[in-house]
């Protein structure tokens, strides 16, 4: 049997997110718990821990779990 176990960094958590938000499944002012229900149920307790060693809440928006996102100056 394969391990197809991904491994959460915050930096996957947050490109999960993006993904999400890009394809208008999630909004950018959702909490961020609404990603369990896109992230396999066995795997959120390493989410939960990886968001809460990179100091966000559940209860923060989405937003803020992407921070800065690259805009074209004008």
């Amino acid at each position: 049997m394969f391990n197809t176990t991904i491994s959460y960094t915050i930096e996957v958590i947050q490109e999960e997110a993006r993904q999400l938000v890009k394809k208008g499944i999630l909004s950018r002012q959702q909490p961020i718990y609404t990603l369990c229900q896109y992230i396999p149920a066995r795997e959120w307790m390493n989410v939960e821990f990886e968001l809460e060693q990179n100091e966000y809440l559940l209860r923060d928006r989405i937003c803020d779990l992407l921070g800065r996102e690259d805009w074209n100056d004008d």
